[in-house]
């Protein structure tokens, strides 16, 4: 049998393309070899990003020492925190498509026999394993790790990236000075990394592992630590035998393997932005989107939360959970539940890898839960519906407190973040609120913006127990309180959130997993007649993004049919 050639470069007519290559500085050998596209996000903007330059080199080693030729090329990435903190800036979920597209070009162009996809934030992990889904080529993903725990601060162990916000509301009102607001600027993100808590960058990296799609107990080693180094190399040796073994992304990230990091986010309750992209993961493997969302609320009643962290937490975060063995040692609790015969990028099984994975650390009983003892029976996220959601939202029923998770009030409306942060600084919510934050959707934002400094100011306040917030946005998985997001149709699209009026009644039922406007089908139709809407300002992709982005419910992505 011939050896397969790897390059593309052995027929007389690619003879242009080897010298551009050899002008690159690349020489015969290396193009006789699988040529493998690393896809790096690093920059010097996003802390969980500063140290992939680092990681990419050690990814190089592992390709060259597995006979394989790497070629990086770079990859934007936003951070939420920043991107979400500016008046009027909703480009972080956008982003997301733009980055499946520019790794899908960049692979399909020069003819890259596979992929490493280096990444740690939020959208930037979903957006890498979407183009492994369209390009359907061997394909590996490389977390950067996540930070070190900042400083403790108020009641918390330790302090986070999103501590900042909590402390201004307790600022607002009188709790801390200003003095101490800024020196928790220098100590709450200590290192480099994803956000410390199980916040959307850590829980899609918690997902891709779940999905087979990294290195088994890759996903949570902090970026600070030397097996940060070990994994990246490995992960470029892995890649080379994936690309020999004709092994492909869409082998590994099956329907048995989406619902496998469905359970896993149930387990340890993950971010709700989790189910938006989950969707759209699905939507470029060729599945159904609602089909998804049906399998969310079917293994929200199977699995409970066993693994608790921050936000759920006030004491343990993500490197107290990678020691306490991480998504392995949660995936082996619930074994039984699991499809463990789906191929991985080590070239076994899932279950294979469980019964070899090793924890090298002491475990935790107090973060990682037996079945018979689970932090809540109730699964990390719930599908919510209800007449205020014919088409769904999502709640976090894991960072919501026992309390909290049966809510009735009286509706508070604004139609964008930035009228509700102002409300929240003049002291205007008052316990028994129900926020309404609308227009924020994939089109009315336009770009889905997070809700979390609401949330946040909230609980800075003392009201996240006493007050809910429901938007069409999207939360952060950091956020605690009673809130749902993702709220579909949309306000923009004519759904009923945008039908609200200040003094309406609103139950939300985590238990029942039921979200309801307590005001007449007649009332409702009223107020529709009354209805309209004039589309914010935007320009360049926002402006794009606007016409063609699906609803939260469909993934929110671009769809041009």
């Amino acid at each position: 049998m011939e050896e397969k050639r790897y390059g593309h470069f052995n027929d007389d007519d690619m003879l242009t393309n080897k010298v551009l290559w050899k002008g690159c500085g690349y020489s015969d050998d290396d193009l006789d070899r699988p040529i493998i596209g690393i896809a790096n996000s690093f920059n010097d903007m996003v802390p969980g990003h500063t140290n992939l330059r680092q990681l990419a080199e050690q990814i190089k080693h592992g390709i060259y020492r597995a006979g394989g030729t790497p070629a990086e090329f770079g990859v934007i990435a936003c951070c939420d925190g920043v991107a979400t903190g500016h008046i009027g800036n909703n480009y972080a979920l956008p982003s997301r498509d733009n980055i499946a597209d520019a790794i899908e070009i960049q692979a399909q162009a020069h003819k890259l026999d596979g992929l490493v996809l280096l990444g740690s934030c939020d959208k930037i992990v979903p957006g890498m394993l979407m183009a492994a889904a369209r390009l359907d080529i061997p394909a590996i993903f490389v977390a950067g790790g996540c930070m070190a725990g900042g400083a403790p601060f108020a009641h918390k162990t330790k302090s986070d990236s999103t501590t900042i916000t909590e402390a201004i509301g307790m600022y607002q009102t009188g709790k801390v000075t200003y003095e101490e607001l800024q020196n928790l600027t220098t100590v709450a993100c200590p290192t480099c990394g994803s956000c410390q808590f199980m916040g959307t960058a850590n829980t899609m990296c918690c997902e891709a592992e779940a999905l087979g799609m990294s290195l088994t107990g890759s996903a949570l080693i902090p970026a600070f630590y030397n097996e940060r180094l070990r994994s990246a190399f490995q992960s470029g040796e892995k890649i080379v035998e994936l690309v020999k073994r004709g092994i492909t992304a869409r082998q590994i990230m099956t329907l048995d393997a989406i619902r496998n990091g469905i359970r896993i986010l149930m387990a340890a309750g993950g971010s709700t932005n989790a189910v938006i992209h989950t969707c759209a993961l699905a939507y470029e493997l060729g599945m159904d989107p609602a089909m998804i969302m049906d399998e969310f609320e079917r293994i929200s009643d199977e699995i409970p939360h066993i693994a608790k962290i921050s936000p759920a937490s006030v004491v343990y975060d993500s490197e107290d959970l990678y020691k306490a063995g991480g998504i392995p040692e949660v995936m082996k609790v619930i074994k039984d539940s699991l499809a463990l015969d789906v191929m991985t990028v080590t070239g076994k099984t899932l279950g294979e890898n469980l019964e070899g994975y090793k924890n090298p650390y002491a475990p935790n009983p107090e973060i990682i839960r037996p079945l018979d003892n689970p932090h809540s029976t109730l699964g990390g996220l719930a599908i919510m519906r209800g007449n205020l959601a014919p088409d769904t939202g999502v709640a976090k029923p894991a960072a919501i407190a026992e309390e909290a998770r049966s809510f009735t009030g009286t509706a508070i409306c604004f139609d964008s973040e930035e009228e509700c942060t102002e409300a929240i600084r003049q002291r205007k919510i008052k316990a028994g609120n129900v926020v309404i934050i609308r227009y924020e959707g994939p089109k009315g934002g336009p770009g889905m913006r997070e809700m979390y400094q609401p949330l946040k100011m909230l609980y800075g306040q003392g009201l996240n127990k006493t007050t809910a917030v429901v938007t069409d946005g999207r939360f952060s998985g950091t956020n605690n309180g009673c809130f749902v997001g993702h709220v579909s149709p949309e306000a923009a699209a004519g759904g009923p959130i945008a039908l609200v009026k200040d003094g309406d009644e609103i139950t939300i039922d985590v238990y029942k997993k039921e979200l309801t406007l307590h005001v007449s089908d007649e009332e409702l139709a009223k107020r529709r007649a009354e209805w309209k809407f004039e589309p914010k300002p935007a320009i360049g992709y926002l402006r794009r993004y606007s016409k063609l982005a699906a609803s939260a419910d469909k993934g929110g992505v671009l769809i041009c049919e």
